[in-house]
């Protein structure tokens, strides 16, 4: 199995098409196919906060109904969904973004795109377990104990982390460092903390390095091991980022 994974895009669709461009990935119609057979993976996190989120919607969904890319929904995916089936969710922490291109489409435009992200969500697993088990593609991460498990307290952790209940001074939940105690043998490949750097600690790997927030999109080629970023065009916003290791 050979894939191409990618951090959380919060709606960088330019940054995107760079990354699948130096990736090897070349235009066939509306979809990205590599001359080698590879296929992409997402993290989740595609939208919100971003200047074009409903561009990365369009391009996964087609991608994954093409069987030519895996995704597994991040905590703002799942906020957005909340959203588009009626439910009682606040408007901000990047939300607002994404609502706004929705706003400006019209009206069987809007339900189109609802309606594929809808679909996507559902029918997507809450993480992926890939090639044999030796890979586990995660937003948040996952516990070597809770692998093949699929409850309400893993949603939790897979979706937001492992938070301890308690708040930084910007609001976002205080996560601990799973990673540094992971022991298991599957690679375990996630996002949703912003890092400066593709960060690699025992057979984990963190790729968001924080396009949104001005740092850039990254890529891990599997089983490669092996990185490739696109530098954001947005303003660098340096207290969005985690040191974990300082």
């Amino acid at each position: 199995m050979e894939l191409d994974i990618i951090g959380d895009i919060h709606g960088c669709y330019q940054e995107l098409l760079a990354l699948i461009n130096e990736l090897g990935y070349e235009s066939k119609g509306d979809l990205f196919i590599h001359p080698h057979g590879r296929k992409l993976a997402f993290v989740g996190d595609l939208t919100d906060r971003g200047p074009q989120s409903l561009e990365v919607i369009r391009f996964v969904v087609s991608h994954v109904n093409a069987q030519l890319a895996y995704y597994v929904p991040g905590n703002h995916c799942n906020k957005l969904y909340r959203y588009l089936i009626g439910r009682n969710v606040q408007i901000q922490h990047g939300l607002e973004t994404t609502v706004a291109e929705l706003n400006d489409l019209t009206p069987s435009a809007r339900k189109e795109v609802s309606q594929r992200f809808i679909d996507l969500y559902e029918s997507a697993p809450l993480y992926h377990l890939l090639d044999n088990c030796k890979l586990v593609i995660a937003h948040a991460g996952i516990l070597e104990a809770d692998i093949g498990q699929r409850n309400k307290r893993v949603k939790t952790f897979v979706l937001y982390g492992d938070i301890t209940g308690e708040t930084n001074p910007d609001g976002t939940p205080v996560r601990r460092d799973w990673a540094a105690s992971y022991k298991g043998q599957p690679w375990i490949v996630y996002g949703h903390t912003p890092v400066f750097e593709p960060r690699f600690k025992n057979r984990t790997v963190n790729i968001d390095t924080g396009c949104v927030f001005g740092g850039k999109l990254t890529g891990l080629r599997y089983p490669e091991l092996t990185t490739l970023s696109i530098p954001s065009s947005l303003p660098y916003v340096s207290e969005k980022f985690r040191n974990f290791d300082s």
